[in-house]
């Protein structure tokens, strides 16, 4: 973390090194905006391209009004070819959009039941497939509006042709064009396996980048610390009020929080965990001599600790791996039977594990002006080691492949890693080696 995202110290006599060190052991993690929050659901990009083309519809016709009665190269036909012209687009229009949306379900529905249904994530966030489906139902839209305008030869009024308008619906068409083939190339890139592990992989990669420290860096090494309340401090619990998975935690809003009032949150799921309603998600600890806050302090912590139905990237580097091993699991099932695609992911965890093993693990413990502030529960090395692993190994313990090129993982792995994450990765490449001897004496080889 750079010198300007550290918040100023709190006391003037506090240096600019101790406040890094503290800030250092946060995780470099993004928070989810509100404006992120606004443009996720699938529908809303397709909504706003639908509601600007609208609106294009209505007052294009009013400029169109403003301008000379016939334009050099545009529409030069009568309102009887524009009505046509017009018909004609918004009939194709909304076969075509039924078409892709169709297409889109075939895919989400491949994709679910050949790879994992928490791919199905990445396919809904897909620009191209939501401004394809936007801009085919816009041109609908768009034709429609503008036909309204169209006057003359069968009705009573003055004759009034649209060119610009009418001619801009012919350029929709072009642009739909276009989006339907990057589409279909999207469509067909995105369904092969390939595409779809390393775009995890990256992914994932992103977030363990930027989630556990340097092995040099601030407070790394605090990693395993633990903390004691002690017999001087109370405790007030937060419960959930909603089920789900915590994707959130704003750790320095969290810290700047607990200094504000001289007290100690304690954050007990990881992000990642399920949480039914009522379980205790924080702790706030403070001296008994102090007393309890009141319930609406306590409230304002809830926005700091996110919980919703879908758990996302931004501060879970498990999640990316808990996709690519649904994806090796369901490959190495006997109804598909496919180990090529499971040694597919495995190559892929390796490209994750290998910097995973480069990292000190991330400090539980968050101090500021020598008190501890924050105590959290955050991902250990370990713990993504041992997901990564333990169920391709199980899964995949009859195939040829798999322990076979998991061996060759560790083997690499053993000769980066730093020296405290060696003894697990030892005992998993004696795992290994003893699934491949079995495999070799079960097959003859």
């Amino acid at each position: 973390m750079s010198d300007d995202d550290a918040s100023p110290a709190p006391r003037g006599s506090r240096t600019r090194d101790t406040d890094r060190e503290d800030l250092g052991s946060l995780p470099q993690t993004r928070s989810i905006s509100r404006w992120d929050r606004v443009w996720r659901p699938f529908w809303v990009l397709p909504t706003v391209i639908i509601v600007v083309a609208t609106l294009g519809g209505v007052f294009m016709p009013v400029l169109d009004r403003t301008l000379d009665d016939q334009l050099p190269y545009f529409f030069p036909g009568g309102p009887s070819g524009a009505r046509d012209m017009l018909g004609n687009i918004a009939g194709a229009m909304i076969s075509v959009t039924g078409l892709v949306f169709s297409i889109t379900m075939v895919v989400i529905q491949l994709a679910s039941s050949q790879y994992s249904p928490r791919v199905l994530g990445d396919f809904l966030s897909s620009r191209i497939t939501q401004v394809t489906l936007g801009i085919f139902a816009a041109s609908f839209t768009y034709a429609l509006t503008v036909l309204r305008s169209v006057q003359g030869e069968s009705g009573e009024s003055a004759q009034f042709v649209p060119q610009v308008s009418v001619t801009l619906g012919f350029f929709l068409v072009l642009a739909s064009v276009g989006m339907f083939l990057a589409f279909i190339h999207h469509i067909t890139n995105s369904i092969q396996v390939s595409s779809i592990v390393s775009h995890l992989g990256e992914d994932t990669v992103d977030v363990v980048d930027r989630y556990f420290p340097e092995p040099d860096a601030p407070g790394s090494r605090l990693g395993l610390n633990t903390w004691d309340p002690g017999p001087g401090r109370t405790a007030q619990t937060l419960p959930a009020l909603e089920h789900g998975s915590v994707v959130e935690v704003d750790h320095r809003r969290l810290v700047a929080w607990a200094e504000e009032h001289d007290v100690v949150v304690e954050v007990l799921p990881q992000v990642g965990d399920f949480v039914p309603e009522g379980i205790p998600a924080v702790k706030v600890w403070r001296e008994v001599r102090a007393g309890q806050l009141d319930e609406d302090d306590l409230e304002t912590l809830r926005p700091m600790v996110v919980v919703e139905k879908d758990r996302f990237f931004h501060q879970d580097p498990a999640f990316g791996i808990r996709k690519l091993v649904d994806i090796a699991e369901r490959a190495l099932s006997p109804g598909i039977n496919d180990p090529t695609t499971a040694v597919q992911v495995v190559d892929e965890l390796h490209r994750i594990l290998r910097l995973l093993v480069l990292r000190a693990e991330l400090p539980a413990l968050v101090t500021r002006d020598g008190q501890v502030r924050l105590v959290h529960r955050p991902q250990r090395i370990g713990q993504l080691v041992d997901l990564a692993l333990a169920e391709p190994l199980h899964y995949g313990q009859d195939s040829l492949q798999v322990p076979r090129r998991v061996v060759v993982v560790l083997e690499d792995l053993l000769t980066v890693a730093l020296p405290e994450h060696r003894p697990l990765l030892e005992r998993w490449l004696r795992t290994a080696r003893d699934l491949v001897g079995d495999v070799a004496e079960g097959s003859g080889t």
